[in-house]
């Protein structure tokens, strides 16, 4: 069982390097572009601008250094952590289904945005059907209760969906994940649970972070 203490030092880790790969810049922006996303459509990036009181071309040149960024053919957003696109994470909510680049977003998200979410993903070795139930508060129901999140430590970089979230999934048990470990020996697992407090700890860190530096 993954103790706190290893779940604070993972997220003291993953900070960090994010933190080098200029992912603490523009925090609001993509905290915002989240819950704009959620309302399931694209984000037009005057819109964005607006809520956040900058340029559209301010707004644009700073998702354009993101290379992950979805976009439609109209130039609007429509993705970034949450998507339209499908990926193999669905993450339901008020009726709607959305997607997310990897297992901890939609773990993270559900509190960002303040409500109640259905997830559901396959096991990435046994395409078995893992869902859980995030509240803003935490993970209420896990199932199968013994699922994993993988987790690996990127590199330093702005493509955080290339170095980072393509390698973050369930699986629906620890000896399920045992040959995708093999495979990435600097990757480790935790629990649904404790993944789900990762994420919180990794919000805070920044948020301390932010404040520092204000």
């Amino acid at each position: 069982m993954t103790t706190e203490y290893q779940v604070e030092q993972l997220a003291a880790t993953l900070h960090s390097i994010m933190s080098q790969g200029g992912h603490l810049n523009n925090v609001a922006l993509f905290r915002h572009l989240v819950i704009l996303l959620a309302e399931g459509q694209a984000v037009a990036p005057e819109r964005l601008a607006h809520a956040l009181g900058r340029s559209p071309a301010d707004v644009v040149a700073v998702l354009g250094k993101r290379p992950s960024i979805e976009w439609d053919a109209a130039g609007n957003v429509i993705g970034s952590g949450l998507t339209l696109n499908p990926t193999p994470h669905r993450f339901e909510l008020n009726g709607r289904t959305l997607f997310t680049w990897c297992a901890l977003d939609s773990l993270m998200f559900p509190g960002l945005l303040g409500q109640t979410v259905h997830v559901q993903s396959p096991c990435a070795s046994t395409a078995t059907p893992i869902r859980v139930t995030i509240t803003p508060h935490g993970v209420e129901h896990v199932k199968p209760a013994a699922a994993v999140v993988s987790v690996i430590t990127p590199e330093a970089s702005p493509d955080i969906r290339r170095v980072f979230c393509d390698y973050v999934n369930f699986f629906r048990s620890p000896e399920a994940a045992s040959t995708w470990l093999a495979q990435h020996p600097h990757a480790t697992i935790v629990p649904v649970r404790e993944a789900y407090q990762l994420g919180k700890r990794l919000v805070e860190l920044t948020d301390r972070s932010l404040a520092s530096n204000s």
